[in-house]
Order: structure tokens, then sequence, then C-alpha cells
């Protein structure tokens, strides 16, 4: 347990020491985010924050192991190192959706080479399959969340406590050490992105914490439990950002636009246009995935009816939650 603390404290301090030299850099490379009609910022504000929580949470582990991770770390390593370098040249030079797409998916193809995938009983086409849909869902969604100051960051944060967490309890070494990586990382970017935000995440960092929690997700355990129940956990405690996404792919669609078009439709906007604050507003969903987390806590030990009957009442309360907030958006 003192190297999972370690590593949390090694992960905040480079990721919040790191911030003011890489916005330098950021401003002098010109990684810079102009203003937009669609986006909510009135300056220039610098990216490759991001780089900062990938640097705090690598640096953290390699310390931790010494510098010589086991084989299987050192693929979720390179795995992670492949997706955040494709969202370091999205936020220099733009990429096409397809391009980030294979970035994600050649992350996942090294996550399968080292046995780091789904394993239900089923084929293992099916598996693999599973596995790359995931990954990439988690990767987009947690990239589309990322809308508001401290929004994607703060939410990556509550997420990957609970999952560390869980991984302590289940004495998940790795699944412990990397999400303090990951809470650290992003506390110590928290520092310069909760509004008024110094600097952004960008793509590079979005896209990381995205894959690194979708990681996490594959590869919590509960032996005490079966799978046909414990596959709903990391569902559970990444429940709003697949809610966010859902909810702008849905209203997009209806609308007859395209769902990869950028706009100021997600949660987090409606929540303003309801009457909150920027600050309320993000602040709420930190609750909402406080509340989803703690569903995923009780899901550890929950029976098959129980968790059902969960699962059920939720998709319930998230389509009525889709069906206001949608009205909210057309000012109903």
């Amino acid at each position: 347990m003192r190297a999972v603390i370690a590593v949390f404290f090694i992960a905040l301090a480079v990721s919040a020491f790191s911030i003011p030299p890489i916005r330098r850099v950021a401003v002098a490379l010109g990684f810079v985010d102009a203003p937009a009609q669609r986006k909510l910022h009135s300056t220039p504000m610098p990216l490759m924050g991001g780089l900062a929580i990938f640097g705090g949470a690598i640096v953290a582990v390699l310390v931790v192991y010494r510098g010589r991770p086991p084989d299987q770390v050192l693929g979720i390593l390179l795995a992670l190192t492949v997706v955040a370098l494709v969202g370091l040249w999205d936020d220099r030079n733009g990429l096409p959706a397809w391009a980030k797409l294979g970035g994600q998916l050649i992350g996942g193809a090294i996550l399968i080479w080292f046995d780091v995938r789904v394993q239900l009983p089923v084929p293992d086409a099916l598996n693999y399959a599973l596995t790359l849909f995931w990954l990439a869902g988690i990767s987009n969604a947690i990239n589309f969340l990322d809308n508001m100051d401290g929004l994607s960051a703060g939410v990556s944060a509550v997420a990957a406590a609970f999952m560390l967490l869980l991984g302590a309890l289940n004495e998940q070494f790795l699944v412990a050490a990397l999400a303090a990586a990951v809470l650290g990382a992003c506390l110590g970017f928290l520092r310069y992105n909760f509004k008024p935000a110094q600097i952004f995440m960008g793509d590079v960092g979005a896209l990381f914490l995205g894959f690194v929690l979708a990681i996490l997700g594959l590869q919590l355990r509960f032996p005490e439990n079966a799978n046909i129940v414990t596959w709903m956990v990391p569902v559970f405690i990444l429940g709003l950002p697949i809610f966010d996404t859902s909810l702008v792919v849905i209203s997009r669609i209806r609308r007859g636009v395209s769902p990869n078009t950028a706009g100021k439709d997600h949660t987090s906007h409606r929540l303003v246009k309801m009457g909150y604050s920027q600050r309320e507003a993000v602040l709420i969903l930190y609750l909402f995935t406080g509340a989803f987390g703690m569903v995923g806590v009780f899901l550890t030990k929950a029976t098959v009816l129980e968790a059902y009957l969960m699962a059920g009442i939720s998709a319930l309360v998230a389509l009525y939650a889709i069906s206001r907030l949608e009205r909210v958006y057309r000012g109903e």
C-alpha cells in the first residue's frame, strides 16, 4: 500500500510542477486553442497540458517498478504512449476522426498482444472485438467530455479514485498503482485547469485518460462474484462519460448532425442553460460520477437479481434524463 501512496504523490508532483514549463513550450510551439463560436473560452489557450498528466502517470509507474516493469505493464505503457502521441499530433495539426480511431485500435492491438483484454466465456474473436470497442468508446467519451474547464480531468480523477479503491480492496497492485498514478496526475493538472483555466489538456490528455481508464476497467477482477455481474462495475464507474456521449450522439442524430461535429450540446452545456454556472455544472457532474462509482462498488457484492434490477432502473433513469435534457436544449 505504501508503494501505491508513493505512486500517487510522484504523479501529483510531476504533473503539477511540469505545467508551467509545458505551458510556455505550448505557446512557443503554437499548441494553442483559438477561440471560436462553438467554444467557451474567449482568449487563446495553451494546449499540451495532457503531457503533464501523461508524464506524471508514466513516471510514477516506472519509478515504483524501478524502471523494470513486467511485460504486461510494459505493453500497457507502450499502448498508452501510442495513443498519447496520436492525440499530440492531433492537437498540433488536426487529424480526421478515422486517423484518431486508427491510433486507438493500434493501441488496443498492442494490449491484446500482451493479454490485456475482455475475458468473458465467449469466443476469443468476440472478446477481441469487445476489447477494441470498449477502449475506443471510453477514449472518445472522455475526449467528448473535455468541453468545460476542469470537467474531464475531474471526472477522470473521481473514476480513478473508485478504481484505486477497488484495486486495493481486491489486492490488485497493478490496478491500484495505475489508478493512483492517474488520480495524482489529474489532481496536479486540475490546479491549473479548474475554472478559470490556465491551460487545456488537449487530445493528448483526453485520449490518454480515456484509454487508461478503459484499461483499468479491463483489469479489474472480482473473484468472489460472477462475471455476469461484475462486467457492469467499470461501466457504472465510467457511467457519466458514457451517458454524456449517448446524450450527444442521440441528440445529433435526431437533428441530422454528424456525431463527430463539435458543439455546445453536452450535459455540462445543458446544465448551464438550466441556470447553473460553469463551476456549478462541473461540480454537479463530479457528484454524479461519485454516485455512479458508489453503484459500481455496490455491484461488486450484488446478486445477479440485484445487479440487473439496478441496471434496469439506471437505464430507465438515464433515458428519462436524456429526454429531459433534450427538452432543455430545445428550450421547451
